[in-house]
């Protein structure tokens, strides 16, 4: 057999198309859209080597435009679950034996699909399937999934290489072993590259995986799956199931051999999938790794010395790109009393300027929410501010759900800092701003801290270095991924890797190594080359 020391494709971040006007790649996105609008797509799922159907089709259709019909899917039952459970666990023992370079240029094959011809189908599906703007789609399902899968094969290649030490005689060795059973990846519609990093992440270490996608993001997990085909994935390695969460959870949770989750969503979620994990904790093989991104209330503090077009510009970005949808998305901000009026005009200017509409017309810049459920929650936010004594309605608090799901960026002034909308995850394009006076900055930076359960992002703006040092340390627990000067939104992987704690989730942030390592267990191997053949020690020889 053949053997080698092999050197990983050093792993550079994806550039970022600009799609401007006359520009090739927005042709090319163009067609892309008019292709999936002119057909309706079919999306089975993904069990082993088969492709099933049922009976039950739902369908499709862009979040801008309700009533266009994208295509449709099949979702299953229980049986459909437990199928897929053992196309995983038939499919283990020879994903997990295959050398790991071999694994390896499986993703690194689709990253590479992913940045050529399928870059177009890719970001088009997350444009119209879960309504991003094209430049939203490009540095999501586009960039940040070729990076999760270039830079993932990179982290293991480097995982790999770590050995322990050996004294004289011995040889130690330490191999790492994908975890015995199967992984389940439940994932979010917010972002095509956590739906894609989240069941590939710990396929690329060994295991076998049972992927339940959000139905909202189904187009753009079909491309998923038609890319990892493409660059050679062995049928039941990852396994695409439709199922409703619940009926999923009540045949995966009960499994002998569940190893372990990776998932993304809502806290309420989370937490009761933990609690069903350690109810069920005697029927395992061994304990289940359990890994969860979840929401954020996420904080923008303001200084006085801080640059108000700065400050404008990072508010209206972090707050209102992709609608708010974003777990990281800028949600409640704390700006002194001396800057406000300019930033308040600076942001009004801005948001008067922006555009709202469907994802095909590139000069809009916000697009429709995700569904009418989510359009109802938030609208239901945006009523009740309108009718509190402690709200005023800055820009915004208009929306319609005629054609699509459209809410316009809403910007309230609270004149209380633990009002309803400075305290709860809303996911939507509504901010927040509590206006305080310089005086108070010590104690409102305890109640950035104190706030919420949340602490996934949070920024601040200051140019005194003093105010910078202190905030970030006064606010270490407050956020995993902290921002300076810059808003709390777009984690790029390989250079801030992304993950928060408290009620945000375990913090074992993606786009690093330190993820991978949850998909591993460890196996410590002890040569030594000359036992010895005598119980005796020295110390027992008598004087």
């Amino acid at each position: 057999m053949s053997t080698g020391i092999f050197n990983v494709p050093p792993p550079v971040n994806e550039p970022v198309k600009e799609y401007r006007a006359g520009s090739s790649e927005r042709k090319t996105i163009e067609q892309a859209l008019a292709d999936f609008r002119a057909k309706e797509t079919d999306i089975p799922m993904y069990i082993g080597e088969t492709e099933v159907r049922t009976q039950n089709k739902l369908r499709i259709a862009p979040p801008h435009d309700h009533k266009h019909t994208l295509g449709y899917f099949y979702e299953g039952d229980a049986s459909h679950v437990e199928q897929a459970i053992e196309a995983a666990l038939s499919a283990q023992s020879a994903w997990a034996n295959l050398k790991w370079e071999h694994r390896a240029s499986i993703f690194l094959k689709a990253a590479d699909l992913i940045a050529g011809p399928y870059r177009a189908q890719i970001n088009a599906a997350t444009m119209l399937g879960q309504s991003k703007n094209v430049y939203q789609a490009e540095i999501d399902s586009a960039c940040e999934l070729i990076d999760f899968l270039r830079f993932n094969v990179y982290f293991a290649d480097e995982i790999y290489r770590q050995q322990p030490a050996s004294s004289p005689g011995v040889w130690n060795r330490l191999e790492y072993r994908p975890l015995e059973g199967f992984v389940f990846a439940l994932t979010p519609f917010n972002f095509t590259a956590i739906a894609g990093n989240l069941p590939t992440s710990a396929a690329l270490m060994g295991n076998t995986v049972v992927w339940k996608p959000a139905y909202s993001q189904i187009l753009s997990a079909k491309v998923i799956m038609d890319v990892l085909l493409e660059a050679g994935l062995p049928s039941g390695v990852i396994n695409l199931i439709c199922v409703d969460g619940p009926v999923a959870g009540d045949v995966i949770f009960n499994h002998k051999d569940f190893a372990g989750i990776h998932f993304t969503g809502s806290t309420g979620v989370f937490q009761k999938i933990w609690a069903t994990i350690g109810a069920n904790i005697h029927k395992y093989k061994s304990y289940p790794r359990i890994v969860g991104e979840t929401g954020g209330k996420d904080f923008v503090l303001v200084h006085e010395s801080a640059n108000i077009d700065e400050v404008a510009t990072g508010l209206v970005r972090g707050a209102f790109e992709y609608q708010g949808q974003k777990c990281s998305a800028a949600s409640r901000a704390y700006v002194p009393s001396t800057l406000w009026p300019a930033v308040e005009e600076k942001m009004k200017k801005f948001l008067g300027e922006i555009k709202m509409g469907g994802t095909e017309d590139f000069t809009n810049f916000i697009n429709a929410v995700i569904d009418e459920r989510a359009f109802k929650k938030i609208t239901a936010y945006i009523d009740e501010a309108k009718k509190s004594d402690k709200v005023k309605v800055i820009a915004g608090g208009n929306y319609d759900d005629a054609v699509g799901y459209f809410i316009e960026p809403t910007v309230l002034q609270v004149n209380d800092p633990n009002y309803r909308t400075m305290c709860e995850e809303i996911f939507g394009p509504v901010l927040s701003v509590y206006v305080y006076e310089p005086e108070e900055f010590d104690r409102i930076i305890d109640i950035v801290d104190t706030t919420s359960l949340y602490a996934l992002t949070g920024s601040i703006f200051a140019k005194d270095k003093y105010i910078v040092d202190l905030v970030t340390s006064r606010l270490k627990n407050a956020a995993g991924n902290f921002y300076i000067n810059d808003k709390p939104t777009g984690a790029v992987v390989g250079q801030q890797p992304f993950g928060g704690a408290r009620a945000s989730g375990t913090n074992d942030k993606a786009g690093s190594a330190l993820n991978l390592y949850r998909w591993l267990s460890a196996r410590t191997i002890k040569e030594t080359f000359v036992p010895p053949k005598h119980y005796t020690y020295p110390y027992l020889q008598a004087d």
